[in-house]
């Protein structure tokens, strides 16, 4: 699962693109309690949303010129411009260079050779993100892939991740961790994109999972809030219960209550 004690390979920062920071200020303190920590003018309206004090994810306004409405999610790197020349060879592209943000770290953003765009983050002053796992907290991620083995191949060229296929009836998932570790490390799943009707329209992407303490709760509230369902809440044995979500304004995500057997 996704900690605070982050290793190169990792999902160490995530943030929210959003036409209406207002609103997602509004949705996402209603559905999870977090309170937003402006960056200041020097950032460019760019801020921290927080639970009980900790960063549990990072926000911007986007316009419909500079970009869709979505979450981005960055993985630890130890040298952002070496993992650029990786993501190229390895048939990927940069949709933002590596850059320098003051001194709290450097960041680029790419697309797999299938389109799903993340990101990466070469911690400086800001290690990453301060609140994970828990409820309110980033618990999971997913990517949905039009192809999982090339996907798997992808993401192992650039991190060097491990993965592992766990069967279930009816096929298979594969899990992912970073170099080093087993699947007790697990931090993420690789999907086939048409496996799941309500992530296939959005195109390949990765999904970012928020741990609740009830997913039926969570999924009526987004509907009060604004938000729609896109996939209604389901068990799956051995995961826990989740569902899948949009906001009001267009950011996908989906929410997870993990089955304590497999904490």
């Amino acid at each position: 699962m996704i900690t605070t004690e982050f290793v190169d390979g990792a999902p160490n920062w995530l943030d929210l693109s959003t036409p209406d920071m207002d609103g997602a200020i509004s949705f996402y303190s209603g559905l999870f309690g977090w309170t937003f920590l402006s960056a200041g003018p020097e950032a460019g309206g760019y801020g921290m949303f927080q639970l009980e004090g900790r960063t549990v994810s990072g926000a911007m306004t986007v316009t419909a010129e500079q970009g869709e409405p979505g979450w981005t999610v960055y993985f630890q790197s130890a040298d952002a411009d070496a993992t650029a020349k990786a993501v190229e060879q390895a048939g990927g592209s940069a949709l933002l260079q590596p850059m320098d943000v003051f001194d709290l770290g450097r960041m680029a953003v790419f697309a797999d050779p299938a389109g799903a765009p993340f990101g990466i983050w070469q911690p400086g002053r800001n290690k990453g993100l301060e609140y994970t796992r828990d409820d309110g907290g980033l618990n999971w991620v997913e990517l949905y892939a039009p192809d999982v083995a090339a996907a798997k191949r992808f993401y192992g060229s650039v991190f060097d991740w491990g993965a592992f296929d766990v069967e279930f009836p009816g096929g298979s998932y594969t899990t992912v961790n970073p170099r080093g570790t087993d699947e007790n490390a697990m931090f993420g799943g690789l999907a086939k994109l048409d496996s799941d009707p309500a992530e296939a329209a959005a195109g390949p992407h990765w999904t970012p999972y928020i741990h609740v303490p009830d997913v039926d709760a969570t999924a009526d509230r987004t509907q009060e809030l604004g938000g729609t369902v896109r996939s209604e809440p389901v068990s799956i044995a051995g995961v826990g219960r989740l569902a899948k979500l949009t906001d009001p304004y267009g950011a996908t995500f989906a929410v997870l209550k993990g089955d304590p057997e497999q904490k």
